[in-house]
């Protein structure tokens, strides 16, 4: 089975709109949300919710208050400052545990914290869509992402491919995100911010071994950026396999909750379609170890 995932250097490029579309257009496939802060790839595909699991992503410190004899010590060495007054504010404590080791009267102990939801979905197809809500505030994002990538691969039955819509961005969630998949597809914008964060990610997942390959979407609004895009890829033997025409269908099937597939002779759509079958070669391409 082979695994595409998405990405981006930054929000707002067109990411998970590319997502939704090359997933309507694959056959066979699982596909997992992996923007566990903002997940949307089951809204967009009215999808229905099947199981939801806890996911317990941090420890903190819980003081026993009979066992307490109030000595101050954990406050003392507590570096977040989420001890005071002998009480734990959940959300300063970085759940390091020291405090707990430390206490001369063992009165503290460590609790899992729940701090989001997995849920696996299915689309009108009977197909998986797994994705998760972190809870706000909550820590452990690249942790969750890590478990959201799990629970595909135990949904995956007989699925050729997993498509994972990754996060923005270059952080933690982004290389959890990305670990052990086959092909990279990175979508940018012709701006400058989307040229630099295209580079950025690059770099981020260049040690893991990956085919990366870009996407140039709406190229037709800054040419002279995307040249520059495309100069950059050439010169670091970066293959582009799509540039994606600004498409007013795209922002009319959003206002309508829909992939662009519904709308077969819009530009974007057969672009996207065409996209696929490059990206699907290097698919093939990649040996299973």
């Amino acid at each position: 089975m082979k695994q595409l995932v998405i990405l981006s250097g930054k929000g707002g490029t067109g990411k998970t709109t590319v997502a939704t579309t090359l997933s309507e257009i694959i056959e066979n496939k699982v596909m997992a949300d992996c923007d566990v802060e903002a997940p949307n790839l089951n809204i967009l595909f009215n999808g229905e919710i099947q199981k939801v699991d806890n996911f317990y992503g941090k420890e903190v410190a819980l003081i026993d208050e009979e066992k307490c004899i109030k000595c101050g010590l954990c406050e003392t060495l507590c570096r977040f400052d989420a001890i005071s007054d002998y009480k734990v504010n959940p959300y300063y404590c970085e759940g390091c545990g020291l405090c707990s080791y430390k206490c001369p009267n063992g009165a503290i102990k460590m609790i899992e914290e729940n701090t989001g939801e997995i849920i696996v979905g299915e689309n009108k197809k009977g197909e998986k869509i797994i994705y998760a809500e972190l809870f706000p505030g909550a820590d452990g994002s690249g942790k969750l992402v890590t478990e959201v990538r799990k629970k595909a691969t135990e949904n995956k039955g007989d699925c050729d491919y997993i498509i994972i819509d990754g996060t923005p961005g270059i952080g933690c969630p982004v290389l959890s995100s990305a670990t052990g998949a086959d092909v990279a597809l990175i979508v940018t914008e012709p701006t400058v911010s989307g040229f630099e964060d295209m580079k950025r990610v690059l770099k981020a997942i260049e040690s893991f071994k990956i085919k990366s390959l870009v996407c140039i979407n709406k190229w037709d609004i800054n040419k002279d950026i995307s040249n520059n895009i495309e100069t950059y890829c050439n010169e670091n033997n970066i293959d582009i396999v799509g540039k994606i025409n600004f498409d007013e269908t795209v922002i009319k099937a959003l206002k309508r909750f829909q992939s662009i597939n519904k709308y077969p002779d819009s530009i974007a759509y057969r672009q996207i379609l065409d996209m696929w079958r490059k990206i699907k070669k290097y698919l093939d391409e990649r040996i299973d170890v």
